[in-house]
């Protein structure tokens, strides 16, 4: 048995980071699988079964990653003695998340020690009940909302920056103001002199270094003394490097060579200050990644208005009740799922399913948190509540997805993994060939170019290409009715050659209609229809119930079928008053009833016009030539047109007959038709298709598909099908439009176009910089790069890399190629 935990990790900040917080927990004893997401500070973990959580935290703790962890209070009542206690306790710890759970018996109180978000008052309620006993939830002592720590960091971030900003100011004008302009110079000198204006720059620079500055020296030495050296440390071993020999000139110049006595505070103000710049630029575009999920966050109500005892009253959304009676006024967001009860309306559901024209609702009709009632008054029954509701399950869907590390990632974790050591190598051998070979003062040139190499290669864009591409790009599928349930198919989506369709209910509306009864000889039709269609009663497949339909259409009255047994894909048997009754195609007949021959012809004909024939036997003796027609949906063939202009081959895989798919095939334009394919033979019939054509996607929206689904590279689910292949999918349509799967794979095909434009970016970044950093312009061109360039350079690429990726938000279809 596996568990599958999130813990959000503090202390980020770089590629580097990631990969030491994966190598921390991968080394823990039991855990199966860890990966790690710079963008949303989270680590996805499985863990197998009796793996202590509190060794996660620990090994986190040792990395310089610490969990965030939260605390919470309850109130136990129903304990009476000490095992009372013991139980409590021994539910509480198996919650995944919990890493201690403390039961007081004096006080009848609980306090729950979590990862942050693992463990809900919803979730420990309903384990303490379980055991036996009510908790109630009496204080929350845990770690700020995600949007509230962000806005947190954002207000420190801009509080450190300005005062560096003001601190480094004087700093920079009065060391780079007396090099540039030769009059302030002698100004200086005259006015303030050397020793005051180095004393002056010291005081200045050393409570930028320690006070705004402290962030990148509390974490990267102690990551330094681990021997696991991050980003941080990068900016501490630069900064302080710069610092100290100042120092050193200021206070002792007589240790250093002729001619090296030099200052360099300004440096390491300047590099701080540009780097806390980065960072606030780079928090605020980090902020705007998670729109998407803040936007579904928003459609979650509060309260909700519950009929009870004849009263209506105003109760918490999270003290819903299943089967509580709820009020919705016009204009007020639905609160959970339900099934109307009273009154009728339209409703707005645009903002999860993206159809634009509200839904009438009536008695019977389901309704579903988050959307809007428009213009009438519902009375409804909650049918799911909590996290069980669509909504909350979109909410999941797309946070899974956002978090999800793509394969392309793996090779960025490899080279990101020895990046660090490999740069603070790299300024060592630069301060090294300086010293030998530089000219005078050598020591001066291999400080400034070491220093150089340090900050210009901090690899944080390289830790944020990709996830902030998926974060967005997720959620601009969000928008348009797409969900990713499995991020993965992100990029195997991209890569597709073929996109295999269903037929019943994906291309068409899953609403069959009985067009055509031709019966054979001069047989009463009444009578022959109400026994075909009793022996249909029961069945669920869309053609049988089409055909019941039609007769309850006709007032006529049907009963069960005294035995009933179907054939997937074929069609049925039963007995109805004594009758032997055979419905099904003419792969079901024709065999055992060589006489059906010319009743086949007849069927070839309809099916040549679109429709699905079948034929029906009672006691051997065939009687009818049935006809059921499926209508394609209104965006099929435009869809299909979208598909082909991506560049994909559309296949169709049906049960149906060989002739209606053809002609169906032939109104849409669609390349491949597999024909009369039992449900069990859709496997087959997608793997027959990878060999010919490559990565395959399938859609598809029935149980039946189910298999199909799961076998195929990227599994699709359309909306409006069942929750068996919703499940099974890794890509779920919210309607049923057929353009969500064009819009699913232009969104996948944008997305990993910006992922390789970040890639390409933050890689080239530092393969061209960091030889220019050390110097090797300077023997022809006399061109050396300025660690305070480098800093100003390093930032930006961070911010470069989000703001790409922020132009997924405004992706559309029709402008695919511009982005």
């Amino acid at each position: 048995m596996s568990e599958q935990l999130q813990i959000s990790i503090e202390g980020l900040s770089c590629a580097s980071c990631v990969g030491r917080a994966e190598q921390a927990l991968r080394n823990t004893p039991g855990v199966e699988s860890a990966n790690v997401n710079l963008a949303n500070e989270r680590a996805d973990v499985t863990i197998s079964d009796g793996t202590e959580v509190s060794t996660l935290s620990d090994a986190l703790q040792t990395a310089g990653y610490p969990a965030r962890m939260e605390t919470r209070e309850y109130s136990i009542s129903g304990m009476s003695c000490a095992s009372c206690v013991g139980r409590v306790e021994k539910a509480l710890k198996a919650i995944p998340g919990v890493i201690s759970a403390n039961v007081n018996l004096a006080t009848e109180s609980a306090h729950v020690e979590a990862l942050l978000g693992s463990a809900s008052d919803e979730q420990v309620v309903r384990i303490v009940a379980d055991s036996g006993y009510e908790a109630t939830p009496l204080s929350e002592q845990s770690d700020t909302s995600s949007d509230e720590r962000h806005q947190q960091e954002m207000s420190l971030l801009k509080r450190d920056l300005i005062i560096a900003a003001v601190l480094t100011l004087p700093v920079f004008v009065l060391e780079m103001g007396a090099h540039l302009i030769p009059s302030f110079h002698h100004w200086i000198m005259q006015n303030i002199g050397q020793t005051a204006n180095w004393m002056i720059q010291f005081v200045l620079t050393s409570l930028v270094l320690f006070f705004p500055g402290r962030r990148f020296l509390s974490k990267g030495l102690p990551a330094l003394k681990r021997l696991a050296p991050d980003m941080n440390s990068l900016v501490a071993l630069g900064t302080l490097s710069a610092w100290s020999y100042s120092v050193i000139a200021t206070f002792m110049g007589g240790l250093l060579p002729a001619g090296t006595r030099n200052v360099y505070f300004e440096a390491a103000a300047v590099i701080v200050t540009l780097i806390l710049l980065g960072r606030f630029l780079e928090a605020r575009a980090k902020g705007k990644t998670g729109d998407a999920i803040r936007k579904l966050l928003s459609l979650q109500v509060k309260s909700a208005r519950v009929e009870k005892d004849g009263q209506v009253q105003d109760v918490p959304i999270e003290k819903l009740q299943l089967d509580d009676l709820i009020h919705v006024r016009p204009g007020e967001s639905i609160a959970v799922d339900g099934v109307v009860t009273s009154g009728e309306s339209f409703v707005d559901e645009s903002m999860l399913s993206g159809e634009p024209v509200p839904v009438a609702k009536s008695p019977g009709s389901e309704v579903t948190g988050g959307t809007i009632n428009k213009n009438g008054s519902l009375v409804f029954k909650a049918t799911r509540i909590g996290k069980d509701t669509v909504l909350s399950r979109i909410i999941k869907m797309v946070e899974d997805a956002q978090s999800t590390k793509l394969p392309i990632q793996a090779l960025v974790d490899k080279v990101t993994g020895i990046f660090v050591p490999v740069v603070m190598t790299v300024a060592v051998l630069t301060c090294l060939v300086w010293l030998i070979f530089g000219p005078q003062p050598a020591l001066t040139f291999a400080l400034v170019n070491g220093v150089a190499v340090l900050i210009i290669a901090c690899p944080c864009a390289m830790g944020l290409a990709t996830p902030t591409s998926i974060m967005v790009g997720t959620g601009r599928a969000a928008d348009l009715g797409v969900l990713f349930r499995k991020g993965q198919a992100l990029q195997t989506l991209r890569d597709c050659q073929v996109i295999a369709l269903d037929k019943t209910g994906t291309l068409t509306r899953g609403e069959a209609t009985l067009t055509d009864f031709i019966l054979k000889g001069d047989l009463l039709h009444d009578e022959i229809l109400t026994l075909v269609a009793s022996a249909e009663f029961v069945s669920e497949h869309p053609i049988a119930q089409a055909i019941v339909e039609a007769a309850k259409e006709q007032g006529l009255s049907l009963q069960k079928p005294e035995r009933f047994r179907a054939t997937a894909g074929m069609g049925v048997t039963a007995t109805v008053n004594g009758k032997i009754i055979e419905v099904g195609a003419d792969r079901f007949l024709k065999e055992k009833y060589p006489e059906l021959i010319e009743m086949i012809k007849q069927g070839q004909r309809l099916a040549e016009e679109g429709k699905t024939p079948l034929y029906a036997v009672i006691d051997g003796e065939p009687v009818a030539t049935i006809a059921v027609a499926d209508t394609l949906k209104d965006t099929t063939a435009e869809a299909i047109k979208g598909l082909h202009q991506l560049g994909l081959k559309v296949a169709m895989i049906t049960g149906d007959n060989r002739a209606t798919a053809d002609a169906i095939a032939r109104q849409l334009g669609i390349d491949e038709v597999v024909a009369e394919v039992l449900p069990k033979g859709k496997v087959d019939a997608i793997k027959a298709l990878q060999d010919k054509y490559g990565t395959l996607a399938f859609v598809g929206d029935g149980i039946n598909d189910a298999p199909a689904l799961a076998s195929a590279d990227v599994g699709i689910a359309v909306g409006t099908g069942t929750d068996v292949a919703i499940e099974a999918a890794d890509v779920v349509l919210m309607s049923g439009d057929l353009n969500g799967v064009v819009n699913a794979l232009a969104v996948s095909q944008a997305t990993m176009r910006n992922i390789k434009q970040n890639l390409f970016w933050a890689f080239a970044y530092n393969v061209s910089l960091i030889p220019v950093a050390a110097g090797i312009l300077y023997p022809v061109f006399g061109v050396l790069l300025s660690p305070m360039l480098a800093a100003g350079a390093m930032a930006m690429s961070s911010v470069f890399v989000i703001g790409n990726a922020l132009r997924l938000r405004q992706f559309n279809f029709q402008t695919a190629g511009d982005a």
